[in-house]
């Protein structure tokens, strides 16, 4: 195949040397016969010896300088204003060299012969160079029915690079027939030959106009909200839809095609991306030990990708799932190589004793615990492991931390855990109780961070509704009515990372998770983004609410006064008031009654935390 290349690279280049070698003696010979009107027994006989005497070693010589200014190696066509500027350095050259030569041989030629022969080589070799964008373009326009037919969302440098290199490109079968851009001053003008029509209200409007078959919002600079404006506009027209990541994505990227991504159901969010304090974030982790438990998590694996960035001094990764930890392990390595110092083990939180043989060996700084059983309605079925895990298992954690004086320690908490209806949220309650009780007795400064759901995670709804959508639905919802709080998993992990960095001990953090989103909006939303008509083309089907679920998520408790922090999107619950020694009491209780495999567990979980009531089963029909 390379060969193939070779050989046909070398015939066009052959190819464009004769065609110069006509053209150069063409432009030779021009300047004359326009200098004396076109009228062959006007001109000089001399002058015409002169030419034909020296024709040769001109025509050698431009063809060297065209060689060195890279007309036989360029794409032309992709060819521009650079390659356009090359042929008017070439020729301009060329025929300075023919001037001093002509003259070093006692040849005299017109005044105005020179300058007209510099016009006449530039545009002859031109019109030849650009005769094939021509060409194409030609062809483009003659086939556009056969082609997906654009619409550009956006009018700036940005979409001027998309639309050229969709113009100029074979391998994009597509063809942009119109841009929308909210700018008057814009409306009706050209980019790149495609008129800007209208502005975000008349999307619709002008893509049935155009018959637009995929929309592209080529604004980087465009602030969430307004993304999301935009995208509900796009999405009544059933166009196949693309995005170009913000400005904060693309630093150091090139703007082209290959950056598009479809539009995902966090654009419809409508939050404009986290401003964190880096600095406070890498002189807290920056040259520390860092632990992070359940590390091939979703939440996990994502915190030690975002820590990674910071340089840690070691980066110890804790799960009991050997293929989540092979797989960020590989990640990291392939990333950082040599420039991590990367330890990945294989361990339960619930072996208290394998926790303090890596304690005695690697002595953590720093841990953030995201080990846990999170999975709602499974942990209703086995609430005995829910404990089992997420409240002893934290204990042995934060009792080893205690033990081997961790400076401190960020457990990952959820909304779930305020006035929680399931077991597997009473269960983060406790930790949260546990962590505060604790920052008061040790030297070791615990925090607790509580966020809502977080699109993309393990057992989050849009994974299985895409699932759902790809096999042709239905997609099942529990509740028209459910809601829930909703952030990226990067969001999030950058403000568990800030909180963490914040901390002086005893915190719960919430996280600002912006407004909540009715998950029935949510399932039409990604139904109508992968190009199908809710209702018509996929069903949507309601199932009841499962075990232990409510309708909607609370992440702020009656009791709980909140305190901002420097990060509008961080702030700090009140502290827990308990009588401590009836809490360790309790648990010893709990500890016992989840060993002993009770079939009552509910009723020892509402003793310890008084908010935990189970979902009524009426609700859930």
């Amino acid at each position: 195949m390379k060969l193939i290349k070779n050989k046909t690279l070398f015939s066009r280049q052959v190819f464009l040397i004769m065609l110069d070698i006509i053209l150069v003696n063409i432009a030779a010979y021009l300047p004359l016969y326009f200098r004396y009107e076109f009228s062959i027994s006007a001109i000089n006989v001399m002058y015409l010896e002169n030419i034909t005497k020296y024709t040769g070693i001109q025509t050698l010589l431009m063809i060297v300088i065209f060689s060195l200014c890279h007309l036989y190696t360029s794409l032309w066509k992709y060819a521009g204003i650079d390659e356009f500027t090359n042929v008017v350095y070439a020729c301009t050259l060329g025929t300075l060299c023919h001037f001093i030569g002509m003259r070093l041989c006692k040849m005299s030629m017109p005044r105005s012969y020179y300058p007209l022969e510099v016009i006449f080589m530039i545009i002859v070799i031109t019109t030849t160079r650009f005769a094939y964008r021509f060409l194409r373009s030609f062809g483009n326009s003659a086939s556009q029915d056969s082609k997906n037919r654009i619409m550009i969302i956006g009018a700036g440098e940005a979409a001027n690079i998309i639309i050229k290199e969709i113009h100029n490109s074979q391998y994009l079968d597509g063809v942009v027939v119109c841009a929308i851009d909210d700018s008057k001053e814009k409306l009706n003008h050209y980019i790149q030959g495609v008129k800007i029509v209208g502005n975000r209200h008349t999307i619709v409007a002008f893509a049935e106009k155009y018959n637009v078959t995929d929309i592209i919002i080529a604004i980087p600079t465009l602030a969430r909200k307004e993304q999301k404006q935009i995208i509900e506009y796009c999405k009544e027209t059933g166009c196949r839809l693309k995005i170009l990541p913000g400005m904060y994505q693309l630093i150091n990227e090139e703007v082209s095609v290959s950056r598009l991504r479809n539009v995902e159901i966090e654009d419809l969010l409508g939050r404009d991306p986290i401003k964190l304090n880096t600095e406070k974030i890498m002189n807290y982790v920056t040259n520390k030990i860092v632990l992070v438990t359940g590390g091939g998590g979703s939440i996990g694996s994502e915190l030690c990708r975002q820590i990674a960035k910071y340089k840690p001094k070691q980066l110890i990764i804790l799960d009991i799932y050997e293929n989540n930890a092979y797989d960020i392990q590989q990640e990291l390595k392939m990333k950082y190589e040599d420039t991590l110092d990367l330890v990945v083990l294989i361990a339960s939180i619930r072996n208290k004793k394998r926790l303090q043989c890596i304690f005695e060996k690697y002595h953590p700084e720093l841990i953030y615990h995201a080990a846990a059983h999170k999975h709602v309605p499974l942990m209703e079925v086995s609430p005995n492991e829910a404990i089992k895990n997420n409240v002893f298992g934290t204990l042995n954690l934060v009792q080893t931390a205690d033990q081997y004086q961790v400076k401190r320690f960020v457990q990952i908490s959820t909304d779930k855990a305020v006035n929680p209806t399931n077991v597997m949220g009473a269960s983060k309650r406790i930790c949260e109780m546990m962590i505060q009780t604790f920052n008061r007795r040790s030297k070791t400064e615990f925090v607790a961070v509580r966020f809502g759901n977080v699109l993309g995670s393990n057992g989050s709804v849009i994974p299985l509704f895409k699932k759902q959508i790809l096999n042709g639905g239905p997609v099942t919802l529990t509740h028209p009515d459910i809601i829930r709080y909703f952030m990226t998993i990067s969001e999030a992990v950058s403000l568990v990372l800030e909180a963490g960095a914040i901390a002086k001990g005893g915190e719960i953090f919430i996280l600002d998770m912006g407004e909540p989103v009715k998950i029935a909006d949510l399932a039409e939303n990604l139904i109508r983004l992968s190009g199908y008509v809710p209702g018509r083309d996929i069903q949507i089907k309601y199932i009841g609410l499962r075990p232990g679920e409510k309708l909607y998520e609370e992440l702020l408790m009656e009791e709980e006064g909140m305190k901002d922090t420097e990060n509008s999107m961080i702030h700090i619950g009140k502290p827990i008031q308990m009588d401590e020694e009836a809490f360790f009491e309790q648990l010893k209780g709990l500890k016992q009654a989840v060993e002993q495999e009770t079939k009552n567990i509910r009723e020892w979980i509402k003793e310890i935390v008084p908010t935990y009531h189970e979902a009524e089963q009426e609700q859930r029909k």
